[in-house]
C-alpha cells in the first residue's frame, strides 16, 4: 500500500494550506473533513491528478496516517 501523508503549511497571516499525498478519489476529502472543520473556513480547494483517480478500496479510507492540501 502506498504511503498517505497530510502536510500543513502556515503561513504568516495565519492561513493554512493542507496538502495530502498518495489518496485516489473523494478520499482525500472524505479523509480531511474533520480537520478542515476544526481549522476553520475552506475558502480555496485545488484538486490534484490523485482527485481524478478512482479509489482502488474502499478499506483505504480506513487504514491509519502518517501525520505529516491547500486549505486557504
Amino acid at each position: 500500500m502506498a504511503q498517505r501523508t497530510i502536510r500543513f503549511r502556515i503561513r504568516p497571516d495565519g492561513r493554512v494550506e493542507e496538502t495530502v499525498e498518495g489518496v485516489a478519489g473523494e478520499g482525500c476529502r472524505q479523509l480531511t473533513e474533520r480537520i478542515e472543520s476544526r481549522l476553520g473556513t475552506v475558502q480555496q480547494r485545488q484538486e490534484t491528478s490523485e482527485a481524478f483517480q478512482a479509489a482502488q478500496h474502499s478499506s483505504d479510507l480506513q487504514q491509519p496516517l502518517s501525520a505529516n492540501q491547500p486549505v486557504g
